[in-house]
C-alpha cells in the first residue's frame, strides 16, 4: 500500500487551492517520499519533517507561475523539468497540472529508476528521460522549462535555454539572490535569445517563504538580431 504523508492542516488552504482534487495524489506522492527518500539518497534524513512546507508546497507554488504564463497567451502544452532529483517540481507539477505533457530529465541512474517508480504507481504519464539537458538541444523543444536549484542562473541558462521553445519559458526557482544571478546572466540570456527576464512570487500570505521564480521568455529566433523572417 502506498505510504500517505497529510498536508499539514496549516498549510492546507494553499494545497487545496493549487492541488484541487488531486490533492490525494500529491499526499501520495510526498508519503511515498517520506518513506523511501532518505534511504535512497533522494533527500536528507532532516527533511521529512519540513517535506510538506520546504519542498513540495513550495515547488507546487510554481503552478501559479505557470498559470500566469497561460494567462499572458504564451503556449503551456508541453514542460521539461530539468534535474528532476527527486521530482522537485517536475512531479509535484504533474500532479497540480495534469493538462500539462510532463517531461522529467535526470542523469542519475538511481534518480530515474525512482521517477520511473513514481510515474507507474501514482499513474500521471510522465516521460522519464536520462540524460542530462545538453544532449537534448538539438532533438527537443517545449514550452515550457523548470530548474529547481540545478546551479546559478547564467550556467543554468547553456543547459535549459536552448530547450526552450521560441516564444516559451523558462522558470527557474531562485532565492534570495535571483536579482542579482539575472544581472550576472544577462549576457547569456542575451546570447541565447533569452530575454524579459523578471522575477514572480508566489504564496505571499499563504505560506511563510514565498516561491521565487525567474521568468525568461525565449524570442522567437525571426526576430533576434540578425534573424530573418522565412
Amino acid at each position: 500500500m502506498t505510504p500517505v504523508s497529510t498536508v499539514p492542516e496549516e498549510l492546507r488552504s494553499p494545497a487545496e487551492r493549487v492541488f484541487g482534487d488531486r490533492l490525494a495524489l500529491v499526499e501520495r506522492f510526498t508519503g511515498m517520499l517520506a518513506a523511501e527518500g532518505p534511504e535512497r539518497g533522494l533527500i536528507g534524513p532532516r527533511e521529512v519533517d519540513r517535506l510538506w512546507e520546504r519542498h513540495v508546497l513550495n515547488c507546487a507554488l510554481l503552478a501559479d507561475a505557470i498559470d500566469e504564463v497561460s494567462a499572458a497567451g504564451r503556449p503551456t502544452a508541453t514542460l521539461a523539468d530539468v534535474g528532476s532529483g527527486a521530482g522537485l517540481p517536475g512531479v509535484v507539477i504533474a500532479i497540480a497540472r495534469p493538462q500539462l505533457q510532463v517531461t522529467l530529465i535526470e542523469t542519475m541512474q538511481r534518480r530515474t529508476t525512482w521517477l520511473d517508480e513514481v510515474n507507474t504507481e501514482l499513474g500521471l504519464g510522465m516521460e522519464v528521460v536520462r540524460a542530462r539537458a545538453e544532449e537534448l538541444h538539438k532533438d527537443r523543444s517545449f514550452d515550457l522549462v523548470t530548474a529547481r536549484a540545478v546551479a546559478a542562473l547564467d550556467k543554468l541558462a547553456k543547459w535549459t535555454l536552448p530547450l526552450v521553445a521560441d516564444g516559451g519559458t523558462l522558470l527557474a526557482m531562485k532565492g534570495g539572490s535571483a536579482g542579482e544571478e539575472i544581472e550576472k546572466a544577462a549576457p547569456v540570456l542575451k546570447r541565447l535569445g533569452g530575454t524579459d527576464a523578471r522575477i514572480g512570487r508566489y504564496g505571499d500570505g499563504e505560506v511563510e517563504v514565498p516561491t521565487t521564480v525567474v521568468h525568461v521568455l525565449r524570442t522567437p529566433q525571426a526576430t533576434r538580431k540578425g534573424g530573418r523572417r522565412g
